[in-house]
């Protein structure tokens, strides 16, 4: 049973492992379908669901308020995250002609107020800013922040890719504490752990989530000599700690970091999911964690 925990000083708790929906147009279910993978994973403890407004083109979180809308007494077991700001152009959105960012409150108002009619629900629990914007004026966001919370439109804040230098800035211009940094984190890519990102989300005690655990699958069938090596590393380990799948070590090397990341989940598969959970009672001892770091690296610690 996956538990819950605070994620920051004065933010929300949420569960140990958060299920991804960014791809649930993929998934080819009915609402009913939706609905009852909802419920299966909210019985093993993974309350804490992540949304964005562009995910499937702007429709996963309608897909998904399809399914709330069947049985309303659910939203009470769970806790919405979603995301802002990313605009996306194409057959929806005919007058843009390149992707860009906006952070300007007047899209935060509105990227909101979409997401609460498309998810079906009066107030979302975390909103996250998707990608840093070059264009930011940190007043301006502090001000959207504070009427989402005053009007009870959102509960928390928090952003997800920022450097900390952007994460300060922001959080000067709060009254409240952001409660989440959400990054990518695999052991293909883990810049976050090397460049101060994690440092000053384990300073603050608050907890990031980590998006792309498994790098896209590249973990599984990557022909990439970096994938090839990580790969080999994750099997022997695997054997090692009686891991049933090599996925169970890669959320055990997420998990050991000490800034304690939830891992975001993927799959619409419960079985998948149920694997996932298995991989919280893995601990990996230092060396093999390393051995992963060396296996991706391509060459020892300095």
């Amino acid at each position: 049973m996956v538990a819950k925990a605070l994620v920051a000083p004065q933010g929300p708790e949420l569960s140990e492992l958060v299920q991804g929906y960014w791809r649930l147009a993929e998934w080819n279910m009915s609402p009913q379908q939706r609905l009852s993978f909802l419920k299966r994973h909210i019985e093993l403890g993974i309350s804490t669901v992540d949304h964005a407004d562009i995910y499937g083109n702007y429709e996963c979180e309608n897909l998904f308020g399809e399914a709330l809308a069947i049985d309303k007494a659910v939203r009470d077991e769970i806790q919405i995250v979603t995301k802002c700001d990313i605009k996306l152009c194409g057959d929806k959105t005919p007058d843009r002609k390149i992707n860009h960012y906006d952070t300007s409150a007047k899209h935060i108002y509105q990227s909101v107020d979409n997401s609460l009619e498309r998810l079906r629900v009066d107030e979302i629990d975390v909103l996250l800013i998707h990608r840093p914007d070059a264009l930011m004026n940190a007043d301006e966001v502090a001000e959207a922040f504070n009427e989402l919370r005053k009007v009870g439109k959102v509960k928390h804040f928090g952003v997800s890719n920022f450097s900390p230098y952007q994460f300060d800035l922001l959080q000067s211009r709060l009254n409240k504490p952001l409660v989440t940094n959400q990054v990518e984190i695999n052991p293909l890519n883990f810049n976050v752990i090397h460049d101060g990102t994690l440092d000053q989300l384990q300073l603050l005690r608050t907890r990031p989530m980590a998006w792309s655990c498994l790098a896209g699958g590249a973990l599984f069938d990557g022909v990439g000599d970096q994938a090839k090596r990580v790969r080999t590393e994750l099997q022997a380990i695997g054997e090692e700690v009686g891991a049933s799948s090599i996925d169970q070590v890669i959320y055990a090397w997420v998990n050991r970091l000490p800034s304690r990341p939830l891992p975001i989940l993927g799959s619409g598969k419960i079985e998948r999911v149920k694997t996932a959970v298995k991989a919280l009672d893995i601990e990996l001892s230092r060396e093999q964690w390393f051995r992963i770091w060396v296996a991706s690296k391509g060459h020892g610690v300095p």
